[in-house]
């Protein structure tokens, strides 16, 4: 049996997925993730119908790192389920100015990608790490990088420009916008599931630890509330969002924060953690009696807000608008908490649907449907794995496994 290694590398765990390769298909076969990497690492797995198929603890010692953590599941697949990868897939953050499109790895590959660390520090080293051992170890295994920047790479010169002089932005200073991945996948599955607004104006809400917000137009990105870097845009888990850069200049001039301390604060202390000082997990925050909860929580919910009228305003309109990734899929009261901000829109929510979380959760009186789409970035990374190995189309056909 043919298969595809999915790998999505963090500072402290290692996401993998395996899919069966049938023609020109699909299908999800493992689900695990190396977690604890350093401090108590863990290797746990499923199958596709959520059979435990191993729940392994390891001491930090032989876990130190990503290249340790992705050999333990590596060593697992191949001893003891006789999995043999014929490609890996990786998801890259950051892919700058230079690529567009999904691309084979190579050592000048990785060289061009290690330039944008400085761009995604919480994750850009992380994905990298996997494909240089690879590289390094097995270098026969075609890798292919995916890009969480690339869909957003057609967007127009006003909304790819900062208002800052030309020379900065040949070097690559413009809004990228990210979780591009994860939009891709929404505008593929859009004509299945919702085919009166697929090829329309739609706000896709990609709400989790890490939260943007896209305007698609045709299924194609218009506009993004991320930038340069994925610090911009809505308040998220421990990032800020939108700030004005006068605090950051303040910060260095005023507190004394170097370059490095001032990423850490950004990347780390900020978004809903540093605006409750509780927590930067949604759910907690919204089971809080705390006041500062409720800040954060209504914060989250005013901004984005703020950020469906400006996408509105880019695509000249609205039509459609769809909740996805985890606190999107899974808050109901969130979800309805947004509703209300998007009233001046027609958005009218059936509450049961909602606390069903059905696929579509307006009413008959909204005036644009409102859907909630789980998304798959794993399978998008297949999905592009396989089309560049010139085994499949890029246009593949909806295969969502569990």
């Amino acid at each position: 049996m043919d298969t595809i290694l999915v790998v999505n590398a963090g500072s402290s765990s290692v996401k993998f997925e395996v899919f069966a390769v049938e023609g020109s298909t699909l299908k999800r076969q493992t689900r695990g993730q190396v977690d604890g990497i350093g401090t108590q690492p863990r290797l746990r797995a499923k199958g596709p119908d959520q059979t435990v198929l191993v729940d392994r603890e390891f001491v930090a010692a032989k876990v130190p790192d990503v290249p340790a953590a992705l050999a333990a599941a590596g060593d697992w697949l191949r001893e003891e389920l006789d999995l043999h990868p014929i490609a890996i897939g990786h998801r890259v953050v950051h892919g700058g100015p230079d690529f567009d499109a999904p691309v084979r790895v190579d050592a000048e590959v990785l060289h061009r990608l290690e330039r944008y660390i400085p761009l995604a520090p919480l994750h850009q080293p992380y994905n990298l790490a996997p494909m240089r051992t690879v590289l390094a170890t097995m270098p026969d295994i075609p890798q292919v990088a995916c890009f969480d920047t690339a869909f957003h790479r057609g967007h127009s010169a006003l909304a790819d420009h900062y208002a800052i002089p030309e020379a900065l932005y040949a070097e690559g200073v413009r809004r990228y916008g990210f979780h591009g991945l994860s939009y891709e996948y929404i505008a593929a599955t859009l004509p299945e599931i919702a085919p009166e607004i697929a090829a329309k104006r739609v706000i896709v809400a990609h709400l989790g630890s890490g939260a943007s917000m896209c305007g698609m137009n045709g299924g194609r990105s218009v506009e993004s509330t991320m930038g340069f870097t994925a610090l911009d845009g809505l308040p998220m888990g421990t990032r800020p969002g939108q700030i004005d850069p006068g605090v950051v200049l303040y910060l260095a001039a005023e507190k004394g924060m170097s370059a490095t301390e001032l990423q850490r604060f950004l990347y780390h202390d900020c978004g809903l953690k540093g605006l409750s000082g509780i927590s930067n997990d949604m759910r907690e925050l919204q089971d809080s009696p705390d006041p500062r909860a409720k800040l954060a929580v209504d914060y989250f919910v005013y901004r984005i807000g703020l950020n469906a009228g400006m996408l509105a305003a880019a695509m000249g309109g609205v039509d459609g608008f769809v909740f996805t990734a985890g606190i999107g899929e899974n808050s109901a009261k969130l979800r309805a908490a947004i509703a209300e901000k998007l009233a001046w829109l027609g958005v009218a929510l059936d509450a049961a649907a909602n606390e069903a979380r059905q696929s579509l959760i307006s009413g008959s009186s909204s005036r644009i449907p409102v859907y909630v789409v789980p998304t798959d970035e794993e399978l998008m990374i297949a999905r592009h794995t396989l089309a560049l190995l010139g085994k499949g189309s890029m246009q593949p056909k909806h295969e969502r496994a569990s």
